[in-house]
């Protein structure tokens, strides 16, 4: 075959070329090669030619490319099409290949969500207290001012301050000495939650009151629970007063009006367990 298109190109001469018949001893053929001599209608490339110098390797590289690409614009065009087929098929460095193995390996992108804290009963709360297989032992019962609740077989077990699932350990602790493996569960119906994580709100709130504390709590959420303001709150004046771990007062003053009337969300503050918003009367 590479015979046939050196003879298309007529008046010709190509260096370090023979045709077959003329290879010699140690020359290398393209196709159909024997050591030391060449097949009929081969091409042989001599390491030297006779009556000739030795080619470079500049020459047999250009001879190559006069062998690949035809000569003229064609030539060329068809350079540029390899040469864009060669970029296509790099994968580029940091693609979305790569995007998702990074993502394979360290899981989904993002901050991780902070788990919330197991909710700890307080007096008030509403309670149901299911024992498995000993239904007259079941009950749902409130938690009383002091903190206590009485089932049957079991009086006065200390309830606030402690999660639901650690008062059904301690429910199953008593119940062993009357039931075999007692299985004991907790469950809150109504809540209002420990003193120290309830959020009071007190004068001119349309239903001032104790709401429990949840988490992302912020002061629109309160005005929500206790219904607004009354025509005679002085908004613009109210104050939290949150108490720091030391035990001293801080008070943060708010705009509560200028919230419910203009829109003003900077004065949208996050609520804490603990706090106590004061909203006084107005002058006239």
């Amino acid at each position: 075959m590479v015979a046939q298109r050196l003879a298309a190109w007529p008046g010709m001469a190509w260096p370090g070329v023979a045709w077959a018949g003329r290879a010699q001893a140690g020359s290398v053929t393209s196709g159909g090669v024997t050591s030391g001599g060449a097949t009929s209608g081969s091409v042989t490339f001599d390491s030297v030619e006779p009556g000739g110098a030795q080619p470079g390797v500049a020459a047999r590289r250009a001879a190559a490319r006069r062998r690949l690409l035809p000569p003229g614009p064609a030539g060329l065009a068809m350079l540029a099409l390899l040469l864009g087929l060669g970029a296509c098929a790099a994968p580029p460095a940091g693609g979305p290949g790569a995007a998702g193995a990074a993502q394979a390996g360290t899981g989904q992108s993002g901050t991780t969500a902070t788990p919330a804290p197991d909710y700890v009963i307080g007096p008030g709360d509403n309670l149901s207290i299911f024992v498995y297989r000993s239904p007259e032992l079941s009950a749902e019962l409130p938690v009383r001012p002091d903190g206590r609740l009485s089932l049957p077989l079991v009086p006065d077990i200390e309830a606030a301050g402690r999660t639901p699932s650690q008062l059904a350990k301690v429910i199953e602790e008593k119940l062993k000495e009357y039931v075999r493996e007692p299985n004991v569960t907790v469950m809150v119906r109504s809540f209002i939650g420990p003193t120290s994580r309830q959020i009071r709100i007190i004068g001119e709130a349309a239903q001032p009151k104790a709401i429990p504390y949840r988490e992302g709590m912020s002061v629109l959420d309160v005005l929500i629970e206790v219904g607004g303001l009354t025509r005679y709150a002085a908004g613009n004046r109210a104050e939290i007063v949150r108490r720091g771990p030391d035990g001293q007062a801080q008070n943060i003053r708010l705009r509560l009006s200028d919230l419910l009337r203009d829109g003003d969300i900077s004065q949208d503050m996050p609520m804490r367990p603990g706090d106590t918003l004061v909203i006084p009367q107005s002058w006239f």
